[in-house]
């Protein structure tokens, strides 16, 4: 039977962050969209990846006091991770019924073979989002993590990643379904123009999933009256 478990396409998150002298950015893809394989986010288990395969890459850039942008800095940093409840038996339930009917019942293990494997997937996911778990509090690698800057509340959290409910909050208070994926700090966000002094300029890179985190960053600029925001989509001819 040709099921695959997710952490044998999936590699787990690095718990560095990434930077383009070690790893360098994927390019920005054909514009206007780009596609680039999903990634991990929030725990690293494959319940949080949406079948969305369309990519847009951003460039974030912040000006303002540069005492005032090392504190943004550092207030933006967390470990990237959005902690969903996790239904670890409906995720093997779900896994079971996909493993008994596979192939209009000509499959190649038996009922309590399919029983097993969905077993095994459960006790990986639930592995993998205990590991996820252990970072929270502790990780700072990702530089610019959105649950940290507006946090999904507690009670949308119990909801999970799919439910009605917490995606209609997403979409009106990130502006996104999911977190951005390979978050970096620009080197070249540079000052452009002359700034004044003390003043100073931060730049990251992220892609995001279908649309743009506009009103996340509303809410971020309403909390940092200080520092002006600029968020440009980036694409290639």
């Amino acid at each position: 039977m040709a099921l695959r478990f997710p952490w044998e396409t999936e590699p787990d998150p690095p718990e560095s962050v990434i930077t383009p002298a070690r790893q360098p950015l994927p390019p920005p893809l054909p514009k206007p969209r780009g596609r680039r394989p999903s990634g991990p986010s929030r725990s690293d288990t494959p319940q949080t990846a949406t079948p969305i395969s369309i990519w847009r890459y951003h460039h974030l850039t912040i000006k303002g006091p540069s005492a005032e942008l090392e504190a943004f800095a550092t207030a933006a940093r967390g470990p990237g991770i959005i902690p969903w409840e996790m239904n670890g038996a409906a995720i093997e339930e779900d896994i079971f019924i996909r493993a008994v009917s596979h192939a209009g019942g000509q499959r190649s293990l038996s009922v309590a073979g399919c029983r097993i494997l969905a077993r095994q997937f459960r006790d990986r996911i639930e592995a993998r989002e205990a590991r996820a778990r252990d970072r929270i509090g502790v990780s700072r690698a990702c530089p610019f993590d959105l649950q940290v800057l507006v946090p999904i509340p507690p009670a949308i959290l119990t909801l999970g990643h799919d439910h009605p409910t917490a995606l209609a909050w997403l979409s009106r208070h990130w502006g996104i379904s999911d977190l951005p994926r390979q978050v970096i700090v620009r080197p070249d966000a540079g000052p452009g123009r002359r700034q004044k002094t003390g003043h100073g300029v931060l730049g990251y890179g992220f892609f995001t999933a279908e649309t743009s985190p506009r009103p996340a960053l509303t809410a971020i600029a309403e909390a940092w009256p200080g520092l002006k925001f600029q968020l440009l989509p980036i694409t290639t001819d």
